[in-house]
């Protein structure tokens, strides 16, 4: 009876063993198996089945470490990754982060540079990538991210309505403030909104851009109250004034959809959201001072991979995340198929992604030359600021004045109290 016992006992222990084994309770990253690269991205909307299928299709190539796909809210990730990254412990062997927050994971040391896993694969290199998405991920001279896809800030407009108010406007792809006002100005007449106030940073930073302004002049102090700012809030103000853009309250993509709006600033991503119009659509430059594409800007951000610092990453594992990165070099159309532009350049020569409403800002270099991606390292800061702010300025509820000099010092207050600029 004792033996049988025994033997009782020792095989409960086994099983126990053998189902925590099935868990995956191994620490390397993150909890995930030895053999699996645990992948934390924000990709929780409608981009998120792209981007499982793209996961899915490499795991198909049978890889010595497949991908685990984890999309979390945002706001949930990015509350996340400092406190596992300060705990040791489920930390992710793969991120993907917005471009913006970079340089400050970067000062608060808790970036691994990718410079070792690039010996290995050449081609992931800057010839191979859209610039402006390349050239934030190398900082103090060690490449600290690789880019995903540069995601960018344009126009759409009603083709029926343009060809009604203003036929010539797109013959050079560029919509000026002045074209737009004189077509408001007739759309007017006839009850149709000219042009949306839309999602308030892309369309000031870009203006303000275009007006020589910067956010800093020194990578730290902030230069938000000058004349630049002045003038693009003063821009948005006046067409407000004029009656020529959307109502406080009212829904942009709801008036578009209904033929009652002419121009509809928004991201590549929104073409989910309006590709079941009863109309045609075009897709073009953000608003511009002037037709001349050389001074012409489009406010982008990127999603970038980086690799969080983790003492249980192998280097193996490292080689498996470059061959991931790699793979999706060629591999890169079902993102698009998001509505966003991959940042590799073998797209261009895909058709289907060249006939894609998006493909417009990379078809060209001169029109890749235009996508300015503010990696201002406080920029969450001012983002924060222009969320809460920016429609109460150009609905003239507030002062242009006192919304610059407020901007100004609230986000030098903060950046004051900031560890990462001690």
């Amino acid at each position: 009876m004792r033996k049988k016992k025994l033997i009782l006992g020792a095989s409960i222990v086994l099983m126990g063993a053998l189902l925590l084994a099935g868990c995956g309770g191994s620490k390397d990253g993150g909890g995930s198996s030895a053999k699996e690269i645990t992948f934390w991205n924000p990709f929780t909307g409608a981009d998120g089945s792209n981007m499982k299928k793209m996961i899915d299709d490499y795991n198909k190539t049978n890889p010595e470490f497949k991908i685990k796909n984890v999309s979390l809210k945002e706001g949930d990730m990015y509350a996340k990754i400092p406190t596992v990254v300060n705990s040791g412990k489920n930390i992710p062997d793969l991120t993907i982060v917005h471009a913006e927050r970079i340089k400050q994971f970067k000062d608060n040391d808790m970036l691994k540079t990718y410079d070792e896993v690039l010996k290995e694969y050449p081609d992931i290199k800057a010839e191979n990538y859209v610039a402006e998405a390349w050239n934030l991920g190398e900082i103090d001279g060690e490449r600290y991210s690789l880019p995903l896809d540069i995601h960018s800030w344009g126009t759409y407009y009603n083709k029926d309505l343009l060809k009604k108010y203003a036929p010539n406007a797109m013959d050079d792809d560029i919509l000026t403030f002045d074209e737009i006002i004189e077509a408001s100005e007739k759309a007017k007449a006839d009850d149709v909104r000219g042009i949306a106030v839309t999602w308030v940073k892309p369309n000031y930073l870009s203006l303000m851009a275009q007006y020589g302004g910067k956010l800093t002049e020194d990578g730290t102090a902030p230069t938000l109250d000058t004349e630049a700012g002045k003038k693009a809030f003063e821009m948005w103000n006046t067409m407000y004034e004029k009656g020529v853009t959307t109502q406080d309250g009212e829904d942009p993509t709801q008036l578009f959809l209904s033929e009652k709006l002419l121009f509809f600033p928004e991201g590549i991503w929104i073409q989910n959201n309006i590709k079941d119009a009863k109309f045609e659509w075009g897709l073009t430059n953000s608003p511009q001072v002037t037709n001349d594409l050389s001074q012409s800007v489009n406010w982008a951000s990127s999603h970038q991979f980086v690799m969080f610092n983790s003492k249980d990453r192998s280097e193996e594992k490292e080689k498996g995340i470059g061959n991931f990165i790699n793979w999706l070099r060629d591999n890169s159309l079902e993102w698009a198929k998001a509505g966003q532009n991959p940042a590799t350049l073998s797209l261009l020569d895909d058709p289907e992604y060249t006939e894609m409403p998006q493909s417009i800002f990379l078809k060209t270099p001169e029109e890749q030359a235009t996508l300015k991606i503010f990696d201002y390292k406080y920029n969450g800061y001012v983002s924060e600021y222009l969320d809460a702010h920016g429609f109460d300025t150009i609905f003239g509820k507030v002062s242009i004045d006192e919304t610059l000099k407020d901007m100004q010092k609230e986000v030098s207050d903060k950046i004051s109290k900031d560890d990462s600029g001690k």
